[in-house]
């Protein structure tokens, strides 16, 4: 079932999530729906928060970044590939490389894009759907989008990485998504 996007002001995107259970209901239904919503709104990542549920859970798939029209895979500048993984209970062990600017966006703030300066890799403690533990290094693109995700289950935007004068500078278009004065392809939840 696709569900509705939280957008940008509602609180739930500013809470630090807990762990989960193995027993946590539904959450092969729950995760199918993370994934349904995440496509239905043209995402390379979604997390639970911004879906309504403060869990330390995300989605991603950058495969679809790193296929061509022909569906051969391509690599990265680093030899990275696309992956199509869930993270529950994920946790930063390591935060390495150089610092690189990229553009980013996000679901919870559509028509919102800026550039972010993120480490090229992170090591990665978390546990698949299975809840088997792993512990994964990640490069390039697919760190980028993990510590994206990442953020939002420990109540981070991707708009705290910008500066001060920035975002005073694009206050009201932060209001104007807050408010719900914006279009988008998908169904969202705003702040009451």
């Amino acid at each position: 079932m696709v569900l509705p996007v939280v957008a940008y002001g509602h609180p739930i995107l500013r809470k630090v999530c807990t762990d989960l259970d193995p027993d946590y209901p539904a959450l092969t239904q729950l995760i199918d729906d993370m994934w349904q919503t995440m496509y239905h709104s043209n995402g390379m990542g979604l997390a639970a928060p911004q879906i309504n549920k403060s869990i330390r859970l995300f989605v991603i798939d950058t495969q679809q970044v790193y296929e061509k029209s022909d569906q051969e895979s391509i690599a990265d500048f680093d030899g990275e590939i696309g992956f199509k993984k869930v993270f529950i209970n994920a946790h930063i062990l390591e935060l390495n490389g150089a610092f690189w600017s990229c553009d980013e966006g996000c679901l919870s703030l559509p028509g919102f894009r800026e550039e972010v300066s993120r480490e090229s890799e992170v090591v990665l403690e978390y546990c698949d759907e299975s809840f088997n533990k792993k512990v994964e290094s990640f490069k390039g693109l697919n760190a980028r989008v993990i510590l994206h995700e990442y953020d939002h289950i420990d109540g981070k935007l991707f708009i705290d990485h910008i500066s001060l004068i920035k975002k005073k500078l694009l206050k009201k278009k932060l209001d104007d998504i807050s408010a719900g004065r914006v279009k988008t392809g998908y169904k969202m939840l705003f702040a009451k």
